[in-house]
């Protein structure tokens, strides 16, 4: 149930995101979940391999204690994916053109007709 209700909501912030930025909402919200998944898993590995290097007991077979493990590995990688979106988003982030008569100037020109023309 908890992990029903974090998907639910790692998907409408992806679709957020993906909305402000005019990307396609659905597949970056299904990019999200998969990140959660992929994080999810590859936590599980880390403390696998932890436990048997150190020898710590750890019940695999508790699910609620899986989920528990699981979370935050998968909330961090899901932090993670989203402020790397986000910041690829805006470098990556078109002018507005301004006017009309901008379409098919390139910005040489535009840049030559913002300079101030002195009139002596």
């Amino acid at each position: 149930m908890l992990t029903i209700i974090l998907i639910i909501f790692i998907g409408k912030h992806f679709i957020k995101l993906a909305e402000a930025y005019n990307k396609n909402k659905w597949l970056y919200a299904v990019l999200g979940v998969i990140s959660y998944y992929a994080g999810s898993i590859i936590g599980g590995v880390i403390i696998g391999v932890l436990s048997e290097i150190f020898g710590w007991y750890i019940d695999w077979e508790n699910t609620l204690l899986m989920t528990l493990i699981a979370t935050p590995f998968g909330l961090g990688t899901v932090a993670l994916f989203h402020y790397l979106l986000k910041k690829n988003f805006e470098q990556n982030k078109p002018e507005p053109i301004q006017s009309i008569e901008d379409i098919g100037k390139s910005i040489e020109e535009e840049k030559e007709e913002e300079k101030p023309k002195f009139r002596i």
